[in-house]
This record gives C-alpha cells, sequence and structure tokens, in this order.
C-alpha cells in the first residue's frame, strides 16, 4: 500500500460537510474531463494511487487509462465493491437473474450456468465469485494490488457473524486476481477480532480514524488501543472529521499513530491536493 491514497467521493458529490458542496461537486464532475484533469493534478502532486467506488463512470475513465499506457504506467486502482446502488437499481429493473445476465463477465453462458445454480442452491460463495467477476471487469489490464469489500457488506457480515464469506473474499481476490484484500469498516476493532479468529492475519483495514472520533464505532480510545497493540495494516479515511479537525491539525494526528499504513484522502481542487499531501509528507518527516 502506498502511503498517500486519493479517493472518488467528490467525483459523485459524496460530501460529509454540507449538501451545498454536494451540489457544487455534482456540477463539477458532471464530465468524465473534469475527473481526469483532477487524476492528473493527483498525479502531479506525486499521488499515483486511486481508490474508488466500482461505479459506473469509474469504467469509463479506466478505458482512458488503458488506451494512455505510457502517460499512466505508474498508476495504481484500488477498487471497493460492491457499489450497492448499481445493484439494488438493477435488480429492481431486472431481477435477480437479469441483473446476473447484465454484469456477469466471460463466457455467458457458463457463468450464467453456475449464477443459475447458485441461486437455486442458495450457493453464496459461488455468487460472491460471480459478483466479484463482474465488477472487477472494468478493471482489466490496469494495475489493482488491493480490492477492498465496502463497508456495506463487511459491517453486514460482520454483524450476521459470517467470518467465513470474509475469509472466502480474502482468499478468491489473492487467487484469482493476484491481489491483497482489504475491507472498509465502520468498527475496525470488531473486524480485526473476527478476520483474526478467521485465519486472516495483519489484515489491510480501512475505517475512519481522526481526532473527533468521528464515525469511530467503540470509541477513539480503542482505536488508538488496537493500532498500538495488534497487527493491522490500517487506511485512515475521513481524517477531518467530516470537517470539524483544521487540516494541519488532522494530519499531525493521524501521522502520530502507528500501524497507519496508508491515508485516503479527495480533494476537489488542485490546491487542496497539493495541501493535502504536503502536510503528510511534512508530517512525516517530523
Amino acid at each position: 500500500m502506498e502511503r498517500i491514497l486519493f479517493g472518488d467521493n467528490q467525483f459523485f458529490a459524496v460530501n460529509h460537510i454540507s449538501d451545498e458542496k454536494s451540489r457544487a461537486q455534482a456540477i463539477k464532475f458532471k464530465d468524465d474531463s473534469a475527473i481526469l484533469k483532477t487524476l492528473d493534478d493527483a498525479i502531479e502532486a506525486g499521488i499515483d494511487t486511486f481508490m474508488c467506488t466500482t461505479h459506473d463512470r469509474i469504467a469509463r475513465i479506466c478505458e482512458v487509462i488503458r488506451a494512455n499506457p505510457e502517460k499512466y504506467k505508474n498508476f495504481k486502482i484500488i477498487p471497493c465493491m460492491p457499489y450497492a446502488h448499481k445493484y439494488a437499481n438493477a435488480v429492481t429493473e431486472l431481477g435477480i437473474m437479469g441483473t446476473l445476465k447484465a454484469y456477469v463477465p466471460g463466457n455467458i453462458f457458463g457463468s450464467l450456468f453456475k449464477g443459475a445454480t447458485a441461486y437455486i442452491s442458495k450457493d453464496y460463495m459461488s455468487i460472491m465469485e460471480l459478483m466479484i467477476d463482474a465488477e472487477m471487469k472494468m478493471f482489466k489490464g490496469l494495475n489493482t494490488p488491493v480490492i477492498f469489500l465496502q463497508n456495506v457488506i463487511t459491517d453486514l457480515l460482520l454483524g450476521l457473524r459470517s467470518t467465513e464469506v470474509l475469509v472466502a473474499f480474502h482468499e478468491y481476490v489473492k487467487k484469482k486476481y493476484n491481489a491483497e484484500a482489504g475491507f472498509i469498516t465502520m468498527n475496525m476493532p470488531m473486524l480485526l477480532d473476527a478476520l483474526e479468529k478467521g485465519g486472516v492475519k495483519n489484515p489491510i483495514i480501512c475505517s475512519s480514524i481522526n481526532k473527533a472520533g468521528f464515525r469511530m464505532s467503540g470509541g477513539k480510545d480503542i482505536y488508538e488501543k488496537t493500532l498500538r497493540t495488534r497487527q493491522v495494516r490500517a487506511v485512515a479515511m475521513q481524517v477531518l472529521g467530516g470537517g470539524a479537525i483544521r487540516p494541519k491539525e488532522a494530519i499531525d494526528y493521524v501521522c502520530g499513530l502507528p500501524n497507519i499504513e496508508s491515508i485516503l484522502f479527495g480533494a476537489s481542487s488542485k490546491g487542496n491536493i497539493n495541501e493535502t499531501a504536503s502536510l503528510i509528507r511534512q508530517a512525516d518527516n517530523r
């Protein structure tokens, strides 16, 4: 994992500070060219890893990256799946089998047969593998060293105590895509307990980590203790605490914690990208 990861929330009008900023971002990034320009700004700032959802628009961004191999030769993409709204909308419109037919990659008849058999027999592991393959189709030929499971699924499985599915995700992405598995969660200490019991050692876990304790289930103290005493490769997101913390204060806090392997942030402007990257590097060099 690289130290600095660039996220995609701003491209899809996700803003934890205000609805007004969300609307402004939706307008700014209505064209794919604006997304590509911002990614180029991040690359210019020395950030070469893009952590993104599997939103349909990302597929078009991937097409551009594939078409310009020299320009993006060192660029890495970290997919985060599934993009839940895409599948919810598809199931509503097409039904479960129609959704499988729309999204399964490769040999359509073989995949559909596997999908139908899985659905009828409730073979959830096979369904999971099909959906991973469907989500990864847009990233074919690109460098995807880590594949994350989104918190909407991670935390659902965690709550259901279905650790075996989390472990199966970990094993499948390693076997099929030669990638490491990552998990996004709103409860890093509890997830770490579950993964360790399932045999996953030193996992990559992305969660909210910030000085304000914003969206840190169980509280900031248990996160700090976990980072000090456990083996985990933590990716810190929402480091500004939803806008409650000044950037320098926020970065200094996160960079001062042990076992923070990466810091994930999103930004809409070149100035904000450069400022955040600079603050991280300054804090790391103290």
